[in-house]
């Protein structure tokens, strides 16, 4: 009789009486189903493929100019007569502006401009953003300090913040993306700070602490993996943020010299004639606002598949 208690008890009878375990997706797959994802994802990939091979898409060097060949219509075929003394024939695929630059070309580099200048402010806001919230959190006599000098960072327009660095140090890749990736760090600080007070009162953490392991492990083994989701979400929001500023920039004249080809200085130069040549500020403006959108699109597809609460209302 006890032989069939103990049979009966053994790991196989446990395993038989256990329930089949829940097929959990992984993180990955759950992010690659989301079509939010996919849709964003796919033509942000898309767009650097086309920022990566500008040089094999029908392009021309985008400061060329030939005044001869101003403000031609999109699908024009026809002779290029650079100020360099190159003649070549060329189509225009989206014209030409009042200097007759290809707007195909000039537009096709500027997604290159962008594109650095979006994921350069994302890295440095997120860097310093982190840092800043991880110890405004942590420590709660640094905390008041910090938040106060965030507090008053953001309490300067970033537009107005960017105008002025660039009027001081020139419109430089450097100078523009220090303006627009200072104004957004107080914003992640904040988000980090926040997820580091409610983390660092959780039973686990204390426990840590009362076996008096070192801070900084405490830091980045148990309180910065729980803010990796949100950081990876702000991310995408920062970045879309920090093209249109970008632009913005271009636009008004304070941002990156107008002889470089951003999408801004493109519809900075065409909007003089835009009732009789729309499409010089069409194009640009309108890959722009699909690239800001999917950016968006993006991350709000990551927000659905990382965050916690999302995943609960999706089951």
């Amino acid at each position: 009789m006890s032989e069939s208690l103990t049979l009966d008890s053994g790991p196989a009878a446990e395993a038989e009486a256990a329930p089949p375990p829940r097929k959990r997706r992984t993180l990955l797959s759950k992010v690659l189903s989301n079509w939010s994802v996919r849709l964003g994802g796919g033509f942000l990939a898309l767009l650097m493929l086309m920022a990566l091979a500008a040089p094999w898409l029908g392009t021309i060097d985008p400061t060329e100019m030939d005044p001869a060949s101003g403000n031609l219509l999109p699908g024009t075929f026809g002779e290029f007569n650079s100020l360099s003394g190159e003649t070549f024939q060329h189509l225009f695929v989206m014209g030409t502006d009042s200097l007759g630059r290809d707007i195909w070309s000039r537009v096709v580099y500027g997604a290159r401009v962008s594109l650095v200048v979006g994921v350069a402010v994302a890295a440095i806001t997120l860097v310093f953003g982190l840092s800043i919230g991880l110890v405004a959190g942590y420590f709660r006599r640094l905390d008041g300090v910090i938040m106060r000098l965030m507090d008053g960072v953001m309490a300067i327009p970033g537009i107005l913040f960017a105008v002025s660095l660039v009027a001081m140090f020139g419109g430089s890749m450097t100078t523009v993306i220090l303006a627009i990736a200072v104004p957004e760090i107080p914003r992640v600080a904040r988000l980090v700070r926040s997820v580091v007070l409610s983390v660092r009162e959780e039973p686990y953490v204390e426990a840590a602490v009362a076996l008096d392991t070192p801070t900084w492990k405490i830091m980045l083994r148990h309180i910065l993996p729980n803010a990796v989701a949100p950081l990876v979400i702000q991310a995408t929001y920062v970045c879309a943020s920090a093209i249109l500023v970008e632009a913005i920039l271009s636009f008004l004249g304070v941002g990156l010299p107008a002889e470089t080809a951003t999408w801004g200085n493109i519809m900075a130069e065409g909007r003089a004639q835009f009732n009789q040549y729309p499409h010089n500020v069409l194009f640009p403006g309108a890959l722009l606002a699909l690239t800001v959108l999917s950016i968006n699109v993006l991350g709000d597809g990551l927000r659905d598949a990382l965050d916690p609460k999302f995943n609960k209302r999706g089951e």
